[in-house]
């Protein structure tokens, strides 16, 4: 395997150049490797889709409307931990072994202490995500907001909600943009090699830096994928998520020298 060393003392792997439209080669790969393992793929699609909505039912009912569009951003920054076990599926029909659901939901265990430091990493994000989001959302609307057409109003409608959308969307970009460069690829070289998650990230964040045109498409993509998943009242996500997944496993073995 082709290394380079830098003063951190790290052994990065090499990253690759590649062309604009490569995302594409990505996705094409992440579809067959739906249609070659469909069962595990949907259901686990499913089990994180059915999640959203139960949390969703969970704050209209408790009147926590506000809480909806940070709620659902936490998609984007936990989704790369979410994936883990389609990383698996690809990583396993690669080697021309069968995808088990078992195995998927247990992928974590092969590098357990590295994606599980990663999974709190990324947890962290999601609840400063969550705090930073409620000031700015207080900043505003300094009244409770019980029904959905008062949080349409509230949100889409009143005077103010240009500026809080700009501000909250901002927020929001930074937080995904950081965590998109932090495990564009580190997840699954963590799931792919013996590495730990300093060496992933960095390795990550070269890939995006080296690439940023190629990144910021695969980025977009994946955040359209992922809104069209969260519209769809999160039916969407059952395909989704898992086409995301597969083809950001396919855009690690493409990205990364081994």
């Amino acid at each position: 395997m082709a290394h380079a060393a830098y003063s951190s003392g790290l052994e990065i792997p090499r990253i690759r150049l590649r062309p604009l439209d490569r995302p594409r080669a990505w996705l094409a790969a992440g579809w067959r490797d739906l249609r070659s393992a469909p069962q595990v793929s949907l259901t686990y699609g499913l089990i994180f889709a059915l999640m959203g909505a139960v949390l969703t039912l969970g704050l209209a009912s408790t009147h926590l409307l506000p809480w909806l569009v940070p709620v659902a951003f936490s998609f984007v920054l936990l989704g790369p931990i979410l994936a883990v076990g389609l990383y698996d599926v690809s990583r396993r029909l690669r080697l021309g072994r069968h995808p088990t659901l078992g195995s998927a939901l247990g992928a974590w265990s092969v590098n357990r202490s590295q994606i599980s430091f990663m999974g709190i990493t990324l947890l962290v994000f999601l609840l400063t995500w969550l705090l930073v989001a409620n000031l700015i959302f207080a900043l505003f609307y300094r009244h409770a907001i019980s029904n959905w057409q008062g949080f349409y109003s509230e949100v889409f409608l009143s005077g103010g909600n240009l500026l809080f959308l700009a501000i909250g969307g901002t927020v929001g970009a930074v937080f995904a943009a950081l965590v998109f460069s932090f495990t564009a690829i580190s997840i699954p070289m963590l799931l792919d090699r013996e590495t730990d998650v300093v060496t992933a990230i960095v390795t990550s964040v070269r890939a995006v830096q080296q690439n940023p045109g190629l990144m910021a498409i695969w980025a977009g993509l994946i955040l359209g994928l992922t809104t069209i998943g969260l519209l769809t009242a999160y039916l969407g996500l059952v395909i989704t998520l898992p086409l995301i997944g597969h083809a950001s496993w396919h855009a690690y073995q493409d990205l990364v020298e081994h």
